[in-house]
């Protein structure tokens, strides 16, 4: 009788299952960093709340308009006329710019149409309101 070798037959099982868990890993770390680098550069305001709110990340100006009466482009403190300016020469440059106003919820609303009027004279047609979502 002639016995078989059992090292010769034996197939090699390749164990991938740590491999997809560290995959996994890696995926939902990447996710979650890239969520933190999407945050624009803004003032903290208190925004009025939207049930219907929705996000948008491709914004080019993010417009801060606090109840005291100032005005901010991203974090840095701005007038309006200064402001205007900058949208018009980035209007210029890019057809597909938009302008998001975080209008403060105590602001009082003709503060806001009047910045959105001054910025449609420069030529600006893409704009947003923020708001915080109420979900």
């Amino acid at each position: 009788m002639k016995l078989r070798d059992v090292r010769s037959h034996k197939v090699p099982e390749l164990n991938i299952i740590p491999m997809i868990d560290i995959m996994f890993f890696l995926l939902v770390f990447f996710m979650l960093s890239t969520m933190y680098m999407v945050d624009l550069k803004t003032i903290p305001v208190k925004l009025p709340q939207a049930q219907n709110a929705s996000t948008d990340t491709s914004t080019t100006f993010a417009v801060t308009m606090k109840a005291d009466g100032s005005v901010y482009l991203g974090d840095a403190q701005t007038d309006i006329n200064s402001l205007v300016m900058q949208a018009r020469m980035e209007q210029k440059n890019n057809p597909s710019f938009a302008v998001v106003i975080r209008a403060e919820k105590g602001l009082e609303y003709g503060r806001v149409i009047e910045l959105v009027d001054k910025l449609k004279g420069a030529g600006v047609s893409r704009f947003g309101l923020a708001t915080d979502g109420g979900k």
